[in-house]
């Protein structure tokens, strides 16, 4: 298996950074606020935050480089034969809350692996995908993102795209609702099995490929009229969003059992959201509409022709 190169790949990370934030700034309006932190156990990063903007009410598009003497718990918890290595561990990691609920929230990460053990190969790894979580269905909207995602995967043969696109639907389940948290799009991890130089190229290919997936999205619908009564479902619908964010995600146990900045890591939660006891849509509602139609698992490129 090639021998993997840390350089390459944080400067194609900053890169990275550096070009989302330029493509969503330049539709919002407002500029990414930088905020740089380092780590005292080893490695750092910088935060760019967007809040209150014309477009985005609070976006936030992280890089972070930490590393450190023993891997955390959330890193072996499925690879006990890792325990004990140093680590080091970079990404790019982006959440998008928009003001408009017809214009989705999106969640984005890439991110690079690698566990040492003196007089042992090392183990390393690629990660990441995006997904969409509308809060009032589009079919278009649906097609367009999961095409976009799998134009991304085919160069690197065909079984890529819809083991990705099961991954993102297992991974962003809500087990205690028993819902989708959105309508998914690609999500891998443990990718090494190409080599390093390819498994990079199909990382690079995912990251490249988010804004072309979420930019015509913004564009359609971020000047949309919306009522009190729809900016209020998105405020509850955003509680979904949280609830994962804290109780299942990876990233989000990962980054607090390193140590990570705190301020940094829960920058993905939205500004406002509010929780309704036993809320029930009313039947034949587009609020209904969202978990009885689109958070229903699907192959969005099928029902497309």
């Amino acid at each position: 298996m090639s021998t993997p190169n840390k350089d390459n790949v944080r400067a194609y990370l900053l890169s990275l950074q550096d070009s989302i934030c330029d493509a969503l700034s330049e539709i919002d309006g407002h500029p990414f606020v930088e905020d740089s932190w380092e780590r005292a156990e080893g490695g750092g990063g910088r935060s760019r935050v967007l809040a209150d903007g014309n477009v985005i009410e609070k976006g936030g598009v992280n890089f972070s480089h930490v590393f450190g003497d023993t891997m955390p718990v959330s890193a072996t918890a499925n690879r006990p034969e890792l325990a004990g290595r140093s680590f080091e561990a970079m990404g790019v990691s982006l959440v998008i809350h928009p003001h408009n609920p017809l214009v989705p929230t999106t969640h984005m990460n890439v991110r690079f692996f690698i566990a040492e053990k003196e007089g042992e190969a090392p183990v390393w790894w690629f990660g990441g995908g995006y997904d969409l979580t509308p809060y009032y269905g589009n079919k278009e909207d649906c097609i367009h993102w999961h095409r976009t995602a799998k134009e991304a995967c085919d160069p690197f043969g065909e079984k890529f795209y819809p083991h990705f696109k099961q991954w993102c639907d297992n991974y962003f389940y809500l087990k205690h609702r028993d819902e989708p948290r959105g309508i998914g799009g690609v999500f891998f991890d443990d990718l090494n099995e190409l080599g390093f130089e390819d498994s990079f190229a199909l990382m690079q290919s995912v990251g490249n490929s988010f804004v072309d997936a979420y930019r015509p999205i913004m564009l359609r619908r971020k000047d949309e009229d919306f009522s009190e009564k729809q900016r209020e479902f998105q405020l509850y619908r955003r509680g979904r969003y949280v609830e994962f964010n804290l109780v299942f995600d990876r990233g989000t146990l990962f980054g607090l059992q390193t140590g990570g900045r705190t301020e940094s890591i829960l920058m993905s939660l939205p500004p406002l959201v509010r929780w309704e006891y036993n809320y029930q849509p009313e039947e034949g509602s587009a609020e209904a509409e969202l978990t009885q139609v689109y958070l229903k698992p699907q192959e969005w490129l099928v029902a497309s022709g």
